[in-house]
């Protein structure tokens, strides 16, 4: 199973940049974009891009990938990466990195996403430690490996990226490559859950109601399987009905409390978890009963 892996958008996240008062051409371009003129940003930035601005060619890439001020045109988007790339820009290394392991605008070649991947990772891009920890992981194109997918997805967890978290919890609680470790499992999933990772926060739930890792505790995992029904996770559902057959209604009534009361603690823009690269297939959720 695969989801759609995401480029990183306008590079280190542009629209949430504050513009300085002294700024030139390539804040000016940075303004117009963070106000949905696109077409004005890109007069801007495609005079620095051609003269070897690798953010500006970087933005170049997001924009033809994405319809952005210009007609969608993958071939160019992979053109305007690449220069970037090729200049140690580390976003842009990711991109190109995507475009090749999706075929868009270039032939599909996973050898040569490879190649890009590390070249990001090395430079500390938590996506790229992702998607190397994940083909080594299911042994996408290289020989399976879990000591090497360990060792990228660690890299990326560390860094706070709630997938990679995620999966490094799943191969604790598989034993995949390391030693069994239900409790380590439930460190990596808690990290990801709170980050309002809705996979995390349904194996979360699973681990509370089979004490998997922590006391069995049907309240908090009614809790956690009710934040993740709350975006649409069919088994969190199931489990969050299990776990309600196992409380006493004033119990129901304080889990949706506390759910409710992390939700209010926890408002934020909701994170596109679609743009977020593939879990891991192998994930297993543990029976209840």
């Amino acid at each position: 199973m695969k989801a759609v892996l995401g480029t990183v958008l306008f590079a280190l996240g542009i629209m949430g940049l504050v513009v300085p008062a002294n700024a030139g051409p390539y804040e000016d371009g940075i303004e117009a974009a963070q106000q949905g003129e696109y077409a004005t940003a890109l007069q801007i930035w495609r005079p620095l891009a051609e003269q070897g601005h690798a953010l500006a060619q970087s933005h170049l890439g997001y924009m033809y990938e994405n319809g952005k001020g210009v007609p969608q045109n993958d071939a160019e988007a992979v053109s305007w990466y690449r220069k970037a790339a090729e200049q140690n820009y580390s976003e842009a290394q990711y991109n190109l990195g995507v475009m090749y392991h999706l075929g868009k605008g270039v032939r599909q070649d996973d050898s040569e996403a490879m190649k890009w991947f590390h070249k990001a990772a090395a430079q500390g891009v938590a996506e790229a430690q992702f998607e190397l920890g994940l083909m080594f992981d299911v042994g996408e194109s290289v020989p399976q490996d879990y000591a090497e997918a360990l060792k990228w997805y660690r890299m990326s967890a560390e860094q706070g990226y709630a997938t990679a978290q995620f999966n490094l919890g799943v191969l604790h609680a598989n034993g995949d490559g390391v030693p069994q470790d239900d409790a380590e499992a439930v460190k990596w999933y808690r990290k990801a859950a709170e980050q309002g990772y809705a996979k995390a926060q349904n194996n979360l739930g699973v681990s509370y109601a089979i004490g998997a890792g922590v006391p069995q505790n049907y309240v908090f995992a009614h809790m956690w399987f009710s934040l993740a029904t709350t975006q649409g996770h069919k088994k969190a559902q199931e489990g969050r009905d299990i776990a309600a057959s196992n409380l006493a209604p004033d119990q129901v009534v304080e889990a949706q409390r506390m759910a409710l009361d992390w939700l209010e603690e926890h408002q934020q823009p909701s994170a596109d978890f679609s743009k977020l690269p593939r879990p891991r297939p192998t994930s297993q959720q543990p029976p209840i009963s």
